[in-house]
């Protein structure tokens, strides 16, 4: 299969495997694989898994029509892709071998050498001339083994991606790649979220049209997509809104407090509730629910003075993938000395930024009327923020302005045309009858131009769970050049603006009433339409922001960093009429790096 003019597929699909890795079950099988670059010299990516040996050296030779490789270049050392190492090396005896300085312990480990008189060891940035084209090296350690490079390949703009953006299942099945490339990271990279946001940054500065994983088709369109999901796998971040029920059940009745539940969720608005049974269900796929959805209910029996076994395993394996920034509801049964709760608590301790519900439920043996009505205060402390987004919200709930504080906030607006939406800090209630709120705009941004015409907006007001992502979309980038909200479907309120679907507390929809022009700001004093309360969660304050979500500077480099927005102007000295070109605030707000 040509990738491009002279790149070429030298892979093999594995029909025979039915647990890869000893673990995980691959009905469709796995891909294996393995590229050839023809240049003036040849390079031959990694190898595939010992028991095809020949099909692969088939398919080596077929595309090679005669010549011999230079390299063999070795990305990742685990077996499935470096077991024909040794074999490769006798069959071309003028080859060298090209990977990390760590993978040559491991091929010693493997083969009893580490071919010493034919190897060359790349680090970050080495570079490897093949003639016509320059192949980049870039270091993964532990994405995820420690030994494992990347490699880029500039004239083809092709990133060899080694494990990353892999995926279960052969190569000929018509399959979702979501599915089962989630799967995939979340059972074998996902512990390593930190090397792997550590790989994306460096990706960033490369020009990639082309990725060729060592799983999984190569990915040649859309690949802001798959870009994206990574982003969102390796920051442990919510993929879509929704609650995973995982199970156990030893005589049916915690079985049958699951399924109210859901039905009551279902019911109280959920976008989306997922269920397994841990002792019936695969594993992986819990574990895949669990990091792909916002909200998570354990439900479980005491068993032995502990938990059902199934679950215990299960909390392991959420906690050992460092699973975080979630809501977690817990249920619990036992006849005569319930502890169930107490001991997933417990394990979830390693966990960091988990959220528990309030409201938590025990059952004794069966469900009783004091347990239903757990389960429903259960279904609506999990589903309000679902209940405040739709028809049947409580459209003029007053407490909606107690997130109102010297806090973080998204106004949206829309001209039109589109929906636009900027971050604000200046947001005030300044009168409580008739509730009139202040809201403080830099005549710069676009939001203003566009709230001055349509005199409308909503108040986002952001939760301490906001990433950095969220201030980068709504306060690097002007809603004039940008469409903000072009990947996804927003909701809405009454005056048919956007609520924000994720780290919000409240929503207050505005009109104006008045308008006071402040030089450099207008501020405008707007009447109260209606608002929504969507969760408790701790409202997001500008001391916050700087001390726990902002990027800290680099302190080895000279210059000036805005106390705002974190923009870093690089040199000796600061401007006096120097305006930052992110939010538009002026020299005084800057301050020296490390100073």
């Amino acid at each position: 299969m040509n990738v491009t003019k002279n790149v070429f597929y030298v892979g093999v699909n594995d029909k025979e495997i039915d647990l890869f890795e000893g673990q995980y079950v691959v009905p469709n099988g796995m891909a294996y694989n393995s590229y050839v670059i023809m240049d003036e010299k040849i390079a031959v990516m990694d190898t595939v898994d010992a028991r095809f040996t020949h099909e692969w050296l088939d398919n080596v030779q077929t595309v090679l029509a005669g010549r011999a490789p230079d390299y063999l270049i070795v990305q990742h050392m685990e077996p499935d892709h470096s077991a024909n190492v040794m074999q490769f090396m006798k069959t071309f005896p003028n080859a060298k071998i090209v990977a990390s300085q760590k993978a040559f312990p491991m091929m010693q480990n493997f083969f009893g050498t580490d071919f010493a008189d034919r190897r060359i060891a790349v680090g970050d940035g080495d570079t490897l001339s093949l003639g016509g084209r320059t192949l980049t090296f870039v270091t993964a350690p532990m994405v995820h083994w420690p030994e494992v490079i990347v490699t880029y390949d500039s004239a083809d703009k092709i990133l060899f991606s080694a494990d990353g953006f892999g995926k279960f299942g052969a190569l000929d099945v018509e399959e979702d790649w979501a599915c089962e490339a989630r799967r995939y990271y979340f059972g074998i990279v996902g512990k390593y979220g930190a090397q792997v946001q550590a790989l994306l940054k460096k990706a960033a500065g490369l020009d990639i049209q082309i990725i060729c994983p060592l799983h999984g088709p190569v990915l040649t369109e859309n690949l802001g997509y798959y870009l994206n999901l990574y982003n969102v796998w390796s920051s442990y971040q919510p993929e879509e809104e929704g609650i995973m029920i995982a199970y156990t059940s030893v005589y049916g009745n915690t079985k049958k407090a699951v399924e109210l539940l859901a039905e009551k969720l279902k019911e109280g608005g959920c976008p989306k509730v997922v269920v397994n049974d841990l002792a019936r269900c695969d594993m992986a796929e819990a574990v895949e629910d669990a990091f792909r959805y916002s909200k998570l209910v354990l439900a479980t029996t005491t068993y032995n003075a502990e938990i059902f076994p199934f679950m215990h395993t299960f909390i392991d394996h959420l906690t050992e993938r460092n699973y975080q920034n979630r809501t977690v509801a817990l249920i619990e049964n036992g006849s005569w000395a319930p502890v169930a709760t107490k001991v997933m608590r417990s394990m979830l301790e390693k966990s960091k930024n988990l959220t528990f519900t309030e409201t938590a439920v025990t059952i004794r043996s069966a469900l009783s009327e004091e347990s239903k009505e757990s389960l429903a205060a259960l279904a609506t402390e999990l589903c309000r923020e679902y209940v405040a987004r739709g028809k049947t919200a409580n459209k003029n709930d007053l407490s909606a302005l107690n997130s109102i504080g010297y806090g973080l906030y998204v106004v949206t607006c829309n001209d039109g045309k589109k929906d636009n939406g900027l971050i604000v800090n200046t947001v005030t209630q300044v009168t409580s009858q008739p509730n009139r709120i202040a809201v403080t705009i830099n005549k710069e941004n676009y939001s203003h131009h566009v709230i001055k015409q349509t005199g409308v907006m909503n108040v986002n007001c952001l939760t301490v769970e906001a990433p950095f992502k969220v201030f980068e979309a709504f306060g690097f980038v002007s809603g004039r050049n940008v469409d903000k909200f072009k990947d996804c479907t927003p909701f809405r309120t009454e005056n048919g603006l956007v609520l924000l679907p994720r780290y919000v507390n409240a929503v207050i929809s505005l009109k104006v009433e008045n308008y006071v022009d402040m030089g450099t700001h207008g501020m405008f004093v707007c009447a109260v339409t209606e608002m929504r309360v969507l969760s408790d969660k701790e409202s997001m304050t500008y001391a916050y922001y700087h001390a726990n979500v902002k990027p800290k500077p680099d302190t080895q480099k000279k210059g000036y960093v805005c106390n705002i927005c974190g923009y870093v102007y690089e040199g000796e000295s600061l401007p006096e009429d120097f305006v930052c070109p992110l939010c538009k605030h002026g020299a005084a707000d800057f301050s020296p790096i490390g100073g």
